[in-house]
């Protein structure tokens, strides 16, 4: 039987994505259970999912053996171990894409995040894994940094869908946005059929919280201390403002009417960190049609057990959220550095995870050989 809380949420028009994917996890029927019992239409997975993944337990033995029979590298035994989990799990959503005329039964799979300052080698990377996987319902992850957003439009224009991730501010969101357009346009020219390509933004929300909220109990006053837990919501409610007006124009219009689907927002890093805030604030707040919720299995399980989903939570909120972005301002919180920070930060965490996936890739290697 569905879950009420989440059936309500899917019924609001956002789309239930899990943040997690492991060899376990599938083979258990665990994903197919959670798309029965929890409304989960699409997966994500990044480097530090697929080393936490691989670190636990022995499913994946069998397989590194046979890698380790052939001889592959290091960097070759990764792409093989994290391409079989997403053409399994793409296979698994495979009739959710059909039966949602291809928008979800959505599996994505980063780049390798050593490449998110390099706009051609993201490219050739990108191509790679989408040959490698070979499944119409796969996203490839792309970073929304700088040298990111070439890439995204290239990328698209191949015909090859594309999960953003990494985004933080409004004006790295716009554009993420224009890049999308421009990759659209760009597969018109190369002769792609555009109901075919979906892409999605992802707009991270609970580190934007964790690092003003740090900042803001470093300033102390009373003022300050009042704004905590208030920036990640307004931050995401004023992207899905944004998002509105992006799609509100003749330029789009005429790529809709040629089948293009637009770029939906999707609501990344919902885990709630501080303990004092709802766990389930990070759905239950953004609630708007057209976005996905992408959460980990704890998220999950809190709006599945308590969560109170009231409609859309976002329309007409837009004044408030600019209200809360011109107090913290007001109180000293420098919004373009705390960005930038966490763009950076963001880059190296998952820069962090590869280097400890190719380690755990490594050691399984030497000690099945």
């Amino acid at each position: 039987m569905s879950n009420e809380a989440l059936e309500s949420l899917s019924r609001a028009g956002v789309s239930v994505w899990l943040d997690d994917l492991s060899r376990e996890r599938l083979r258990s029927g665990n994903l197919a259970e959670l798309m029965s019992t929890h409304s989960v239409v699409g997966v994500t997975s990044n480097p530090t999912i697929f080393d936490k993944a691989l670190s636990e337990g022995h499913a994946y033995d069998e397989q590194v053996q046979d890698l380790v029979a052939r001889g592959v590298s290091v960097d070759e035994a990764v792409r093989m171990l994290t391409g079989y989990d997403i053409r399994w799990a793409a296979d698994l959503m495979r009739p959710v894409y059909d039966s949602t005329d291809r928008v979800d039964g959505r599996v994505s799979l980063e780049v390798d995040p050593r490449l998110a300052r390099d706009t051609e080698r993201t490219v050739a990377e990108a191509k790679a894994l989408w040959w490698l996987v070979d499944r119409p319902n796969v996203m490839i992850k792309i970073p929304a940094t700088v040298e990111g957003l070439p890439a995204i439009t290239q990328v698209l224009g191949h015909g090859i869908s594309v999960n953003v991730t990494l985004i933080f501010s409004l004006d790295r969101y716009r554009q993420v946005m224009d890049a999308f357009m421009e990759g659209m346009e760009l597969a018109r020219a190369n002769g792609h059929d555009l109901s075919r390509i979906q892409s999605v933004a992802s707009f991270f929300v609970s580190r934007v919280d964790t690092e003003i909220d740090k900042r803001l109990d470093t300033i102390g006053t009373d003022e300050a201390l009042a704004l905590k837990g208030k920036a990640a919501i307004a931050n995401a409610r004023l992207a899905y403002e944004a998002h509105e007006q992006a799609f509100d124009t003749k330029e789009w219009r005429a790529l809709a009417e040629l089948g293009a689907q637009p770029q939906r927002p999707l609501w990344a890093s919902t885990g709630v960190k501080d303990p004092d805030l709802d766990d389930t604030l990070y759905v239950t707040q953004l609630v708007a049609r057209d976005t996905v919720n992408t959460m980990p299995q704890a998220t999950l399980d809190a709006v599945a057990d308590h969560g109170v989903i009231e409609g859309n939570t976002v329309l007409g909120t837009y004044q408030s959220a600019r209200e809360d972005f011109a107090a913290l301002e007001g109180a000293g919180i420098n919004l373009t550095d705390v960005f930038g920070v966490l763009e950076d930060e963001g880059v190296q965490k998952f820069v962090d995870s590869w280097d400890s996936l190719l380690k755990g890739v490594s050691n399984k290697l030497d000690s099945l050989s």
